[in-house]
């Protein structure tokens, strides 16, 4: 199970940080990755994470989010600054266990329930 929190009402040009905390399964051989769907869009890749630590990101958000795994804590981290109003939308964690890594969200195995996060103008 992928549990994602950390969500919330953010002005533009704040911070913020999403949490997934997994359960059931070891992600230490895992590929990562955080996706997010806007109203009315199909869901997008975010940034991505291998079980080396080597990461992938969206131009949309490159130089702007930071992915981060702690395998010891089994969990991974979306740090979001300089955030605008069109990163608005829900976020979701995923997991690959062959350690593969795309954009694609067909690349998954597991997903979690995402969590809101709104940025005002």
């Amino acid at each position: 199970q992928l549990q994602a929190s950390g969500g919330g009402l953010v002005q533009a040009g704040g911070s913020l940080s999403l949490s997934c905390a997994v359960s059931g399964r070891n992600i230490i051989n895992y590929a990562m990755a955080w996706f997010r769907q806007a109203p009315g869009k199909e869901r997008m890749f975010a940034a991505g994470i291998r079980p080396s630590g080597s990461t992938i990101y969206a131009d949309s958000v490159k130089g702007r989010f930071t992915i981060s795994r702690d395998n010891a804590k089994n969990s991974v981290y979306l740090q979001m600054n300089s955030l605008k109003p069109e990163d608005t939308a829900v976020y979701t964690c995923a997991a690959n266990r062959y350690a593969r890594i795309s954009t694609s969200r067909y690349t998954y195995n597991y997903w979690g329930q995402g969590t809101q996060v709104t940025v005002s103008s």
